[in-house]
């Protein structure tokens, strides 16, 4: 899909508050209630708006702790890291996922915990029982100054 100027104005509109209404929207980015509906519905069909979620405050729910753990895998094979990745995908305290390169992990994880002890449980009880995982090395957030959401565009 090739991504105009409009489109542009539209998607960071959208990243602001996806709750907006059509009319709003439209409004906001100079264009009639009906091209700009059909728009959105264009952008979200090709992809481009993949979902519409509501971001949570973690704290107020009692998830006052992130923690960054790197996994470190015993073996270096497709079939190991798509296992890890489906059963880490299933712990409800993994935000967030990547593979990576450049230190001594395999995998950088996020993980949201209520407390040291829930901590404790996640990691001795679950992650480090997930097969393949051999080593994890663990730094806590003291603060987050910075927490984007909207894609530079």
């Amino acid at each position: 899909m090739n991504i105009d100027k409009k489109d542009r104005q539209i998607l960071q509109e959208l990243q602001k508050n996806a709750r907006i209404t059509n009319l709003e929207l439209a409004e906001k980015v100079n264009l009639s209630p009906t091209p700009c509906a059909r728009r959105v519905k264009q952008l979200e069909e090709s992809g481009v708006i993949a979902r519409h979620v509501t971001i949570l405050d973690h704290e107020k729910l009692g998830l006052k702790l992130t923690a960054m753990i790197s996994v470190t895998m015993d073996r270096h094979t497709a079939d190991r890291f798509e296992k890890f990745e489906r059963e880490a995908s299933a712990l409800p305290e993994v935000m967030e996922c990547y593979v990576v390169t450049g230190q001594d992990s395999d995998f950088l994880i996020k993980v949201l915990i209520r407390d040291m002890r829930h901590y404790e449980e996640f990691l001795l009880r679950r992650l480090t029982k997930l097969e393949g995982v051999s080593g994890v090395h663990t730094s806590f957030v003291l603060r987050q100054p910075i927490n984007k959401h909207q894609l530079p565009l």
